[in-house]
This record gives structure tokens, sequence and C-alpha cells, in this order.
């Protein structure tokens, strides 16, 4: 049981309680005791792709907290809270809502290289003490901007008037509960097969489901924050879902129910990624026994005839280490005691 247990995770429900409920699983199919632990820290308040890394993956779970991540998230508009999401206190409101057209026209502002301010509510440092804990304590919380890179941004596919594919996860539709209005509430003008309908263009919104490619640090409460704000509004995070994670999307995952029912039925191997799946952007090296032998005594092979950079070692097919080229020499980063 090396390898990648990739969960759908649901409401609620810690990246940690995550690393719990795969260790139970473990443990109720007696599968023996392995190192457990996630490949990038995914809110409570959050769903979707959560890569569990299982014995030596866990060399590799620092690996995915670099790696890229795309998301599904939905902003209400009108209101911002001191999270910038469900879970917190009212701190602004506004009566403007943004047109149809006018998101369209303001998402290239925050495509590719941009700044952007940490949420107060976040797991930075401020000398010495998270974040998170000081805004709570009460404290004013200054976060400098940060560079981040967000590779592709647009409104997602799909939607429908009144609902779509994540308006069960969006508060039912609606914005932030402290605000909710009388009557029904309005969705996102949505577009299935092609463009709205230009006549739709100039209505209202009260929310927009948008979809983000964005690099390692990007903060999405932040990007919907400063979204709402370009829009002469304020908003706030009403659904976010996490649909790939590095090379794991949302094809890989499974949900609780079937992880346990798989632990139970011995067959949880079955749905196991194997720890070359991590490095799936890496080339392989194939080894022979006697260099496989002295990468897994920390020497260095000398005179190996491949480009510079990273490669994923193997004996046949076991893994045997993670390792660097250069100038003909391989010398490891990690190794796999397989």
């Amino acid at each position: 049981m090396h390898g990648w247990i990739i969960l759908d995770k649901p409401l609620g429900l810690g990246s940690t309680q995550g690393v719990s409920a795969v260790k139970r699983a473990l443990r109720d199919g007696g599968y023996g005791k392995f190192k457990v632990g996630h490949g990038g820290t995914l809110d409570p308040l959050a769903t979707g792709v959560l890569p569990i890394a299982i014995g030596e993956a866990t060399k590799l779970a620092g690996r995915m907290l670099d790696s890229d991540k795309v998301y599904a998230f939905t902003i209400g508009f009108g209101v911002q809270t001191d999270t910038l999401d469900l879970e917190g206190k009212i701190v602004a409101e506004s009566d403007v809502r943004p047109t149809l057209a006018q998101v369209e026209a303001v998402l290239p502002r925050f495509t590719g290289p941009i700044e952007q301010v940490p949420p107060a509510y976040s797991a930075l440092k401020v000398d010495g003490a998270r974040a998170y804990d000081l805004a709570r304590a009460g404290e004013d919380v200054e976060l400098a901007s940060r560079g981040v890179t967000i590779h592709g941004l647009s409104i997602l596919p799909e939607l429908a008037r009144g609902g779509g594919p994540f308006a069960s996860l969006a508060n039912g539709g609606g914005g932030h509960p402290q605000a909710l209005r009388s009557g029904p509430v309005p969705s996102t003008i949505g577009f299935a097969d092609g463009p709205p309908p230009r006549d739709k263009l100039g209505e209202d919104l009260e929310q927009i489901t948008l979809t983000a490619h964005v690099s390692k640090g990007t903060y999405i409460r932040s990007l919907a924050r400063d979204i709402a704000l370009a829009l002469g509004t304020v908003g706030h995070v009403t659904m976010l879902r996490r649909t790939k994670a590095g090379p794991f999307d949302l094809t890989h995952a499974i949900s609780l129910d079937n992880l346990a029912e798989f632990a139970k039925a011995r067959t949880l191997e079955d749905k196991l990624l194997p720890l070359r799946a991590g490095l799936d952007d890496i080339p392989a090296l194939s080894l022979t026994p006697d260099q496989a032998g002295l990468l897994r005594q920390g020497r260095v092979l000398i005179g190996i005839a491949v480009n510079d950079g990273p490669y994923f070692a193997m004996l046949d097919n076991s893994p045997v280490a993670l390792v660097e080229a250069k100038d003909r020499e391989v010398r490891v980063v990690r190794g796999f005691n397989l």
C-alpha cells in the first residue's frame, strides 16, 4: 500500500480528518499501519479533490503543495464577510449587482501574473502566529501582497437559470445566510450550449460561478473579493470545489462512503494509484540492478547520458528514487524504501 488515494472531500470535513478517514479505512480493512498524509490543505467549506499519500508516497506529498490547482467557485455579490466565505460575519454590503457582460469584461484583468493580498483568515504566519488565530482574537491582520499566476479564468459552462451542477453546494443557490432576501433567490445566468443570449448579458446577477486554473499560493477567496471590487460591488465565496490538484482530478476521486466500503471488502488496493502517479510530469529513468543498488546506498551515478533535470528512477517496475541529473551525474533527491 504505497501510493495515492484521491478523496472527493465532502463539505465540512477538514484535510486532517480526511487523513484520519484513510487511516481508519486501512485499519478496518486489515491493511496494517502506514504513514498517511495529504497533498495540500482543503478548507472544511470546500469540497473536491484531496490527494492522500500512503506509505512511501508521503515523501512526494510536498510536491503536491507546489502543483497547480483547478477550482470551481461561486461569488455571491452584495455581501463581504471577514473570512471572505460563508463562515464569516458580514463586514460590508452593496446594492450594486454586475451584469454578465461586465463579469466577462473584467476577467482578463485577473488572468496571468497578478498580485493578491491573502485573506486575514489564512494559515500564513505573522510574527510567528497564524493569521487566523490573530484575526479570531480581534487583532487587525495586515498581510503583504504576493505574486501568483492565474493560468485560466472563465465563466463555468453548463449553468442553467435556477441551478446548475454546483447549485446544491452554493447554499441552495443563494448568498450569505445573514443576507437572504425574501422571495425567490436569483441564480446565475447560464449557458449550456454556447454563449448566453445577448439579451441576457444586461441582467443583474446575484452570483456567478467561475472556474480558475491557478498556481500554488493562490487564494480563491481573495480572487473572488477582488473580482467583486473590480465590478464596483463586494462579494464572498458561497461555493468552492477543487476539481484538480496536480495530476489528480475528480475522475480519480472516491467518496468517504465508498472508501469505507472498499476497505471492508478488501478492494481498496484497486483504488490505490501508484506512487508514480504523483510524478506524471517527470520522465522515467530505467536502471540496471547495479545502478539501483548504488542509488539505494545514496551513491552518485556518473556518466549517465540523459538531459539535465528530475527523473523517476526505476528498476523494472519498482520505484527506486526521485533523482536529479546534471552534467551526466545522477543524484538522489528522495529515495523509496520498497
